[in-house]
């Protein structure tokens, strides 16, 4: 591009005082089309934000990193390519996928491998084409958990509940647990039990303790294996870390009104290191009901 410098004129000028704008050093009232003193003084002000030489005059450098500061969360849609896609709005996505459970790395606004994987999961957990193409549909599931990520900060140790807080927890939400397998049904009935241990008012039971058919306002939690098919629904990786919980209160959270209320916890196979199936099932349940505890407090 033709460098852009003191009282310069025009279209490419406005442009420029848009995206100062948006990026918070210029107001909107000193948009006018001259390349003045104020707009030299903004253009400064985000050369110091973006870490790059002050500069008076917006070179091909300067509008790169205009460019990529002035994206916000939706303009484009962003995937893996190479070179990598950059941006503001790619760390927005960053910020957002960690803020839900889904770790990208650095927020470092470069759109690589661990974004897209990151973007996969995402997806997968909220029932959508698993693409790692961020684009309409991912943009209104995160708009839709906007109130989940915004002005948080990517998922920490949660605050462990103890007897007493989780046994409230169980009485809030009636979820019906079950598989379709054995080892899956070992694991939901072993869930329900614990469940009723640790409140005999608890409304978390597994499909085989219930007398009567689940009705519209109860959620059910599927538990599967790897090879088992869930297409359309949201489908929860399991794993040892603490974005579990966060994981299922985001897919919980996504669901619509009117929507099923069905989700699916997808487990790594049926045995938890060198541990038997028994033992390993009751560890997935232990840790599958501490994580749906702290996903509903």
């Amino acid at each position: 591009m033709e460098t852009i410098r003191l009282n310069h004129t025009g279209a490419a000028v406005e442009d420029i005082q848009q995206r100062l704008v948006l990026v918070d050093c210029l107001t909107e009232a000193d948009v006018d089309g001259v390349f003045g003193p104020k707009t030299i003084q903004a253009l400064r002000a985000f050369c110091r934000k973006a870490g790059i030489p002050e500069s008076d005059e917006v070179t091909d450098k300067v509008w790169s990193s205009l460019v990529d500061a002035s994206y916000s969360l939706g303009d484009r849609t962003l995937y893996l390519r190479m070179p990598y896609l950059h941006g503001h709005d790619v760390a927005e996505l960053q910020r957002a996928l960690g803020a839900l459970g889904f770790a990208c790395g650095a927020d470092d606004g470069i759109f690589g491998a661990h974004t897209e994987l990151a973007l996969r999961k995402f997806q997968m957990n909220m029932g959508l084409p698993e693409d790692g193409i961020a684009g309409a549909y991912t943009y209104a599931t995160l708009r839709n958990l906007h109130h989940s990520w915004e002005g948080k900060e990517a998922v920490r140790e949660p605050e462990r509940l103890g007897f007493a807080r989780a046994a409230a927890v169980l009485e809030k939400t009636a979820i019906c647990l079950f598989g379709t397998q054995p080892f899956t049904r070992s694991v939901a009935g072993r869930m329900s039990n614990l469940a009723l241990a640790t409140n005999p008012t608890s409304k978390v039971t597994s499909a085989e303790s219930l007398l009567v058919p689940p009705d519209a306002t109860m959620t059910l939690v599927r538990i599967v294996l790897p090879d088992e098919k869930t297409e359309g629904i949201p489908r929860i990786a399991y794993s040892e870390d603490d974005s579990l919980y966060l994981r299922i209160r985001t897919a919980l959270s996504g669901l619509e009104p009117g929507q099923r209320r069905l989700v699916a916890v997808e487990l790594p196979g049926v045995v938890w290191f060198d541990a038997g199936e028994d033992r390993s099932a009751q560890h997935y349940a232990i840790t599958l009901l501490d994580a749906l505890c702290s996903a509903l407090r």
